[in-house]
């Protein structure tokens, strides 16, 4: 087991990519255990092959590439402006407010930062807004992308941990929704002390416009959401569903044209090898960890020195977050995830509670170096260097660090709409 460990290790640390450190590691522990090599193929071809929901992954994905190069990613931010751009700091509010809206749409953080960011930026530069705080809002609200509905990581979560995907995306609005209201606090209370513009208050009429510009964009996370909701279709059917209507909107605006489909497409199909296969190593590197009774030695350790689920909670987020300052998030789920359900059943917590969690706990490591792939895109998106958004998302990752807390001792922050929606776990 050090064996595996140790070289897995290794491996990082000599920056050889994520999906190729898992195989690597795997099949070397498999050539010294005198196991067949067939093994790992088998088991990376069951990762990814016998998994309908993880389907969802790449048209989720497509989806938010159509929205961002759509023209849809304006209106949604003129309209979220037009509705809190009059308050201190108003397009600092309005960055959080379209991260929220948008984050109905795509389901990761990436999209988020690289699209909708990009348009964000902009318009926080022209206004006066210092670099800084422009990049530590941007960066800090994508993150709220992942935590609402839609949620690759969620679905990814769903099909290891063996949970409900649709508890899983419903669970995640109001702790979505409770981050952005305390990331608001905290651009207000910054533009107070340097003394950021705010806009004139729309007028009805101004805000009746925007309404209607953005109005079927809008709708997206509603028939998404809905769909799911009222049984129409699946979290994977939901995603084909999306892809569609993001399409139907696009050429509805004139923004893309025929042509620009394999663009898409292209970008789509990278992203999503990129993470399937590391799922498929994550599966098999997983299923060593499970024959080595990993899981179950590290639940025994946890019920023998922390029967007390809350000290429990607190020794796992911090290892959580340590993980995500260094993992990729998808890689962290597939690995981390099988490892640690057995002690959160153990303990008598929620799974549904405990995927909102720990995406929670791995979307704070997108903005913390060294992996930090958020600050990587804004760092392309805005020619600022890595070091510079690195110290600026400081106050952001405080804030969110607490809000971590909150919504893993308030379970109820997680748990009251799908209770309410689909009935209390049984």
């Amino acid at each position: 087991m050090l064996t595996l460990l140790g070289t897995l290790l290794l491996l990082l640390i000599l920056k050889v990519p994520v999906a190729f450190s898992l195989f690597i590691s795997s099949l070397f522990y498999l050539i010294t255990k005198d196991i067949s090599p067939l093994i790992a193929v088998q088991r990376m071809a069951m990762g990814v092959g016998d998994s309908f929901p993880l389907m969802a992954v790449p048209f989720f994905i497509l989806a938010g590439s159509i929205m961002n190069s759509g023209g849809i990613t304006e209106r949604l931010f003129s309209f979220a402006n037009k509705l809190v751009g009059h308050i201190t700091g108003g397009l600092g509010h309005a960055n959080i407010l379209a991260s929220i809206i948008f984050s109905g749409m795509s389901g990761t953080a990436i999209a988020d930062a690289g699209g909708l960011g990009a348009i964000e930026l902009k318009a926080m530069k022209d206004a006066g807004y210092d670099e800084d705080f422009s990049l530590a809002v941007t960066g800090a609200s994508s993150i709220i992308g992942p935590i609402i509905p839609p949620s690759v990581p969620a679905v990814v979560f769903g099909v290891i941990a063996g949970v409900s995907i649709g508890r899983l995306f419903i669970a995640g609005v109001l702790p979505g929704l409770f981050m952005g209201l305390v990331m608001a606090g905290l651009v207000y209370h910054q533009s107070k002390k340097r003394n950021y513009p705010k806009e004139r208050k729309a007028t009805f009429r101004e805000i009746l416009s925007a309404t209607k510009s953005s109005f079927f964009p809008l709708l997206t996370p509603v028939v998404i959401i809905g769909g799911i909701l009222i049984g129409v279709f699946t979290p994977t059917e939901a995603a084909i569903i999306a892809v569609i209507y993001s399409l139907i909107l696009a050429f509805v605006y004139r923004s893309i044209t025929i042509k620009d489909l394999p663009r898409f497409l292209r970008e789509t199909a990278n992203t999503t090898v990129g993470v399937m296969l590391i799922v498929a190593a994550a599966s098999l590197f997983g299923w060593i960890l499970a024959s080595e009774q990993i899981p179950q030695k590290l639940s025994q350790f946890f019920l023998a020195n922390f029967p007390n689920k809350y000290m429990a909670l607190l020794v796992i987020n911090i290892f959580l977050l340590i993980a995500g300052t260094f993992m990729e998030t998808i890689a962290a789920l597939t690995i981390l995830t099988p490892v640690l359900m057995p002690v959160v059943m153990g303990l008598g917590i929620d799974p549904v509670h405990f995927g909102i969690v720990m995406i929670l706990n791995l979307m704070i490591g997108l903005l913390t170096p060294p992996v930090g792939m958020v600050l990587y895109v804004l760092a392309g998106v805005s020619k600022v260097p890595f070091e510079k958004i690195s110290k600026a998302v400081t106050p952001y990752l405080i804030i969110l660090a607490v809000t971590l807390l909150i919504i893993t001792y308030v379970p109820q922050i997680s748990l009251f709409l799908p209770d309410l929606l689909f009935g209390a776990a049984k």
